[in-house]
């Protein structure tokens, strides 16, 4: 009997449906090795390594807890493809509320997605009898892409809410300015503008204004704002403000000057994105334009030159 595409198909899901069980059933097998050197010397340290008492003095068999596996795989895994000071810089900059550990855990479930997708996208071609040897290299090339979609998507994320924060600087430190003129302190004109505004950089701010009500000092408070962000104009405003309130610098002129320099910068940064996209504009002009307005010129001659004409 002919090896059908059908029987190809199901031999590829019950073989990987087998794969599966036999790897779940290999995770909850007991381990029967030795302990570890932390395991055997925990009971003598506890009141160092766990004050609570909470290591179990046991050194006997135990089954192999799914969590600490699914960190330690997420570890090495992080450890393989990169480190995580990156992934956690962006996720601050994005405004994301978790860690590279749960980064990491989404990106390997849209590697799994789309390792899941290229599956069923070769299955599919062999059951339509389009089977070759390169269909092998569907599903992982569909798990690479899923996981580098995920990752670019947190960069572009990061990228757009720096450029926002960016934007709003000169507009928060000017009115920060202005409500020091007027009389107010900092941490009054810090709490005006947290707020009335509704961008990202007031949204960091009404966190500083939050930290500093709940008994931490206004300058580590800014530097850690700072510090979380990570974006270069935004410290350097920072840091001179830190620096006029340690030294009872007049605070007004120095958000003034802060602002002249942020739109500065702002206006230098138009000026490089409008000659970046000026290079962008060439790009249809001699790859598109150019060829036509050639292929016009000069078809009419070589058509004349082809009949005898002239």
């Amino acid at each position: 009997m002919p090896f059908a595409p059908t029987d190809a198909a199901l031999a590829i899901v019950l073989g990987a449906a087998f794969g599966l069980g036999v790897c779940l059933l290999v995770s909850l097998a007991p381990r029967w090795g030795a302990p570890t050197l932390a395991r055997r010397i925990a009971p003598y340290i506890r009141d160092v390594t766990d004050p609570r008492g909470l290591t179990p003095a046991s050194a006997g068999p135990r089954l192999a807890d799914p969590r600490a596996l699914w960190g330690a795989g997420l570890e090495r895994a992080g450890r393989l493809i990169g480190g995580s000071a990156s992934i956690e810089r962006r996720l601050r900059q994005a405004g994301r509320g978790m860690d590279a550990a749960a980064f990491r855990a989404r990106q390997l479930a849209w590697a799994v997605a789309g390792l899941a997708a290229g599956g069923a996208a070769a299955v599919a071609l062999v059951i339509a009898g389009r089977a070759s040897g390169g269909l092998v290299l569907i599903p992982p090339v569909a798990a690479f892409a899923a996981a580098a979609l995920y990752d670019l998507a947190l960069s572009r994320a990061a990228a757009a809410r720096v450029s926002r924060i960016e934007e709003e600087l000169p507009t928060v430190l000017e009115f920060l300015a202005l409500c020091l003129s007027a009389g107010e302190g900092i941490l009054d004109s810090l709490r005006r503008v947290s707020d009335v505004g509704a961008g990202e950089l007031t949204a960091e701010l009404r966190g500083v204004v939050l930290a500093v009500g709940t008994g931490s000092s206004l300058s580590e408070s800014l530097l850690r704002l700072a510090a979380r962000l990570d974006i270069a104009s935004v410290t350097r405003s920072i840091d001179q403000l830190v620096a006029a309130i340690d030294r009872g610098a007049p605070l007004a002129h120095v958000l003034h000057a802060q602002a002249l320099d942020a739109r500065e910068d702002a206006k230098r940064r138009l000026i490089e994105r409008a000659g970046r996209k000026e290079i962008y504009m060439l790009v249809p002009l001699v790859f598109f334009v150019l060829p036509l307005s050639v292929l016009f010129a000069v078809f009419p001659g070589i058509f004349m030159l082809r009949l005898g004409i002239g």
